[in-house]
């Protein structure tokens, strides 16, 4: 609090002896928005938010699991909407497979998760995997056959063999063809 009198009052002084030299005003306008955000710091502390930093770990509590592929967490404080990666599950317009395929995400997925971060999506969601210990809730939902493998977006080895599994005994959205095995090309017609 003490730095923001101290720019305040060297600020007045410099005005009141520049008062007409348009480019002097110029650069302390300049100086004092630069310094805002350091200033501001001193006054409400550091802002926390969930890493971007593809592989960082955040802790989080989930707040809410929309459908079967995404939720909302809270990470220190931050709300933030996470997309899992490497799965993609039925639109929940793609009844009764979408409501499915929430319901287990709901079960298996506990109060505390930690987040592995994979990258940002085009809706500025966090891609991440969600884990429970060492259990991925993305892995688990492609094993129980309750999500396809998002092959575009997905480069981790495990995916694949869980999802011929999961097509070999006839799991969840295996159950029987359609297109809740590929909610891409749901959302595309």
């Amino acid at each position: 609090m003490n730095k923001i009198h101290n720019m305040i009052r060297l600020i007045t002084r410099m005005l009141i002896r520049i008062r007409h030299n348009r480019i002097s005003l110029f650069w302390i306008v300049t100086v004092v928005a630069l310094s805002l955000p350091w200033l501001m710091d001193d006054i409400s502390g550091p802002i926390l938010t969930i890493s971007d930093t593809p592989g960082a770990l955040d802790s989080c509590s989930v707040v809410r699991v929309y459908d079967g592929d995404t939720m909302t967490v809270n990470c220190a404080g931050q709300e933030e909407r996470v997309r899992l990666y490497c799965i993609d599950t039925p639109e929940m317009g793609q009844q009764p497979w979408g409501r499915q395929s929430r319901d287990y995400l709901r079960r298996i997925t506990p109060s505390q998760v930690e987040i592995v971060t994979h990258d940002r999506d085009r809706y500025g969601r966090l891609v991440g995997e969600v884990l429970s210990g060492n259990r991925s809730l993305n892995l688990a939902m492609v094993e129980a056959g309750q999500a396809a493998v998002y092959n575009r977006y997905c480069s981790d080895d495990r995916y694949a063999p869980a999802e011929r599994q999961a097509k070999a005994a006839r799991l969840g959205v295996w159950a029987e063809p359609g297109l809740h095995q590929q909610p891409w090309e749901w959302r595309s017609l």
